[in-house]
């Protein structure tokens, strides 16, 4: 026992403890005292920077509020110098005021952002009004007007109170005379976007003061600060730092003094900018920038660890030095430390020769160590000895219970399935581990206890029958209160030489297969996405109710979603799911009983009506519409309006199979749609549904023939330059070639096309061969113009095949014209306007053809990439008799005129045309009195038209 007291001397005289301590504490205070040095070094510089930061974000942000007042200031200056405005306002003829800005108002809304425009008399009363309409009452309306009217110069002021909003008043003048105002109204969501963009920050807009919207939402509101949010970025990150901010500090020190604190685990800098108010309320509105910087903290905290690091690498660098001081000393260690090994292994004997028993007269702790490795060496040989009796006794036991050990836990632990073993009186005698999961129970529970009290699927097997296998399919409750299907198989175990029989139950559970096939059954009938019948359910009860003979009449109602495909591309293809499903729902909840309801596909939907007349039918039809119009289906600010087109038919009326019925009902809801009148159609007794289909299927065919013989005709009709009488331009026309030669106007077929979509083949057609023939023609100067349909803007392959055919064909892009008609650009804006600037970039020239129809087209004329505007024949024929035709021809050629675009006038069909046309500066003119449409080969060729 003489090592552990020796181990038990106290270590004073160690000098290696007293060397390092000493040393470690003089390193470890230089390190922290340079680490400390750094961090402030290094917190004061972007302390610094943060300064200059906030700085320039404050010179931006009014520098932006300045620029959103001078923009609103010129477009109020714009909009008080429309032509059409200050005689009206003089006189005080609403309507006329009302209608002198209908046109600007789009424009004003959707491009500069324009929340509302109020025209206002020297009276102070408002003659006009567009827009949300929420702030006259709340404007000092007749201090303006004074102000206005007295200096005659514009006013810009910015209020807030419900919302910040920025104001110009600027006045109308009528020879030199003020007659009124106009007010222009826009909120500061611009200038919002760009404090954010400057400042690279969330941005909230707090207001001040006494508030007149009692609404306002009570989390925003900021007490401490007397304001409420009235917007911000980010909410769920900025509103709860804000809260915090509004407890901490006043809202004025933020303006000096960038406030920071730490939410969330992220340091954050709140500072805050005031915007120059309206000297007539008390309500003070400034913009709070919450900026994220907890990557620079971070830095600096990155930085100071690597100072640190740096320093405990040359702390440890001076106790590598000690360590090459105690070398000596530490090979004693090593040398014992070498021989652990030996000691694990077993090889005293190599311990007692390497370590040698003397004692030193001043022991020091490797002393100590070496003693007590001696003692433990003797002590270990000693337990060895006991081990290995003990360890050969147990060997042979432990070979005879491996095998039964891997033979149950492969058996039963691996296996996902019920394993229960049954003696031959039905006790459980054995329960694997995957029952006891299902179960709830552990094994003590279940053991002893009969198979058929804890499994109902074992209620009908007798002790008698263990000597047969057996199968059979029963439910299991879980503790979880779910139902499982099990499919049990029982067979018999034979355990012993006594004769007796016992049982081994496997039990596969089969719920999800059993679901799966539920579910199939399901989907064979229904539609996914509504849960209505489908289809195939539909047709086979229209059979079975035409089979009844109970029941010899009912009808079968198509109804198709008009402008679905509008509401998927402007909101999503989610969102045109979630109306198909609230359609759904409507029609289930009101007409389920009614009849068999089902979703075709698409948007469209069928209900069968049994023993039900036509007045009936028509009058569910019209409950349809009532109910269809009655949802209000909101998508963020947009509002989708929900109208169908309904096709009826009676059966046996309209067909006695249902295909015949469902053709009919099919004719009868594009019927409904061509109507325009009524939302749904019956077809008469005189209306063939058979016949209409097989005239559209022999129209289809005959434009399938006639794009695969080249039956098709070019036409041109020459389009004359007014100035010289020069024809040098023409419009391809086509027409289709009859068997007896005769040529069919596209009335017959165009539409068939466009209903097929056979109409961008068509397109295709016209330009290969109009191509070919302008490679031939180019070299005279004659320019040819394409019309492309509608459909063709959404083409995806357009620009290419148009490349190709012109490398194909060699001719001039420069000497070709692509015309879309007005309507076709300005209902789908984006698509028309990227289709013609890829046409331009081929080269080639573009057209907006009949133009005016809508005549909301102003707005979108300067944007779109087309070199000519074609006025629609409709105000040409007119111009001789109609003042209002000679109005709106007019504004047509001086605003393409000031877009930098040529005017074509069609329909000119009389000499006495000419002259006004001149006057009005429009370039070309096209029409019957300037040259009828002859065939192209005729037109170029000498020969004349017949």
């Amino acid at each position: 026992m003489k090592p552990f007291t020796l181990f038990r001397t106290p270590q004073r005289l160690s000098l290696t403890w007293r060397v390092i301590a000493l040393s470690s504490l003089l390193l470890l205070a230089l390190v922290t005292l340079f680490t400390w040095l750094g961090h402030d070094n290094l917190t004061r510089q972007f302390q610094e920077s943060r300064s200059q930061h906030y700085e320039r974000q404050q010179r931006e942000i009014r520098l932006a509020l300045v620029r959103s007042s001078e923009n609103l200031r010129q477009l109020a200056g714009l909009t008080a110098a429309s032509a059409s405005l200050g005689s009206p306002l003089q006189a005080g003829n609403t309507a006329a005021v009302e209608q002198a800005l209908d046109s600007q108002w789009p424009a004003l809304q959707l491009e500069a952002g324009i929340d509302e425009i109020l025209i206002i008399n020297t009276q102070g009363q408002v003659l006009g009004n567009w827009g949300t309409g929420n702030t006259q009452t709340q404007l000092p309306i007749l201090s303006w007007i004074r102000r206005v009217m007295h200096t005659e110069q514009p006013l810009t002021t910015l209020r807030c109170s419900a919302s910040c909003q920025q104001f110009a008043a600027v006045p109308v003048l009528v020879a030199g005379e003020s007659v009124g105002m106009v007010v222009l109204t826009r909120s500061l969501a611009d200038v919002t976007r760009q404090a954010k963009e400057v400042s690279g920050s969330e941005v909230a807009l707090l207001v001040t003061g006494p508030t007149e919207d009692s609404g306002m939402t009570a989390t925003r509101e900021l007490k401490s600060w007397n304001g409420q949010l009235l917007a911000l970025t980010s909410e769920e990150q900025t509103l709860a730092p804000l809260q915090r901010a509004s407890d901490t500090a006043p809202v004025r020190r933020l303006m000096e003094t960038p406030l920071n604190l730490e939410h969330d685990g992220r340091h954050l800098e709140l500072s805050a900018v005031r915007m120059e108010e309206d000297n007539e309320r008390s309500n003070i509105g400034y913009l709070l920038l919450i900026s994220d910087i907890t990557e620079q903290i971070k830095a600096i905290n990155q930085d100071t660890r690597t100072l640190l690091f740096v320093g405990v690498l040359g702390w440890i660098a001076a106790e590598l030095l000690l360590l090459v001081i105690l070398l000596g000393p530490m090979a004693r260690l090593r040398r014992v430390a070498g021989l652990l090994p030996a000691l694990a292994d077993g090889k005293f004997s190599d311990i007692h020769a390497a370590i040698p028993n003397h004692r030193r007269r001043i022991p020091d702790e490797i002393d100590v160590l070496e003693s007590i490795t001696l003692e433990l060496s003797r002590q270990l040989e000693l337990l060895e000895s006991e081990v290995q009796e003990r360890g050969d006794q147990l060997a042979v036991r432990i070979g005879e219970l491996a095998k039964e050990r891997d033979f149950v836990n492969g058996l039963l632990d691996t296996a996902q399935v019920f394993i229960i073993a049954q003696d031959d009186t039905g006790r459980i005698s054995l329960v694997n581990e995957y029952t006891q999961l299902m179960l709830g129970l552990n094994e003590a529970s279940l053991l002893g206890r009969h198979f058929v009290d804890v499994f109902e699927a074992g209620a009908s097997t007798k002790v008698n029958t263990f000597s047969h296998s057996q199968q059979e399919e029963k439910t299991l409750r879980t503790p979880d209160h779910r139902t499982h299907t099990i499919a049990w198989y029982h067979a018999p175990l034979q355990t012993g030489n006594d004769g007796k029989v016992s049982r081994i139950s496997v039990g596969l559970d089969i719920t999800e297969r059993k679901a799966a096939e539920a579910r199939l059954t399901w989907l064979a009938e229904r539609d996914p996405l509504t849960e209505l019948y489908n289809r195939r359910f539909f047709q086979h009860a229209l059979q079975t109710a035409l089979e009844r003979p109970s029941k010899t009449k009912g009808a079968v109602l198509l109804l198709d979603l008009n402008q679905f495909k509008e509401v998927n591309e402007l909101s999503g293809h989610h969102v045109g799911d979630k109306l198909l499903r609230e359609v759904a729902d409507t029609l289930f909840r009101n007409l389920g009983p009614r009849g068999v309801i089902a979703r075709l596909g698409g948007d469209e939907f069928s209900l069968l009506l049994e023993d039900t007349n036509a007045d009936q039918a028509i009058s569910v039809a019209q409950y349809i519409v009532q109910l269809l119009d009655g949802i209000g289906f909101v998508v963020g600010e947009r509002r989708h309006r929900v109208t169908a087109s309904i096709g009826i038919a009676l059966f046996p009326t309209h067909g006695n199979t249902p295909a015949d019925l469902m053709a009919s009902a099919d004719v009868a809801m594009y019927k409904a749609k061509e109507s325009g009148l009524q939302h749904w159609h019956l077809l008469s007794k005189s209306e063939n549904a058979k016949d209409e289909l097989q005239a559209r299927v022999y129209w289809v065919e005959r434009i399938h023939n006639a794009l695969e013989e080249d039956s098709f005709e070019l036409m041109v009709q020459p389009i004359m330059r007014l100035e010289d009488q020069d024809v040098k331009h023409h419009e391809v026309l086509l027409r289709m070639r009859d068997a007896d030669g005769s040529l069919i106007s596209p009335a017959h077929f165009i539409p068939i096309a466009e209903q097929s979509g056979q109409i961008i083949l068509i397109d295709r057609w016209v330009l290969r061969h109009s191509l070919k023939a302008l490679s031939q023609l180019q070299d005279r100067g004659i320019t040819l113009a394409v019309n492309l349909s509608g459909q063709s803007l959404h083409d995806g392959g357009l620009k290419q095949y148009l490349a190709d055919e012109l490398t194909a064909s060699g001719a001039d892009p420069h000497h070709l014209i692509l015309e879309v008609t007005e309507t076709a650009a300005v209902t789908d804006f984006s698509t028309a306007r990227g289709v013609l600037q890829a046409v331009r970039d081929l080269g080639c020239r573009t057209a907006l053809d009949d133009f005016g129809v809508g005549f909301s087209s102003f707005h979108y004329l300067g944007q779109l990439p087309v070199d000519y505007i074609k006025i629609d024949g409709s105000f040409i024929r007119s111009l001789l008799i109609s003042p209002d035709s000679r109005v709106i021809v007019r504004a047509i050629a001086d605003i393409a005129k000031g877009f930098g675009k040529q005017t074509i006038a069609e329909f000119v069909d009389q000499e006495a045309l000419l002259p006004i046309l001149k006057a009005y500066g429009i370039t070309y003119g096209q029409g019957f009195h300037l040259g009828r449409p002859i065939k192209i080969i005729e037109a170029f060729s000498g020969i004349s038209a017949q």
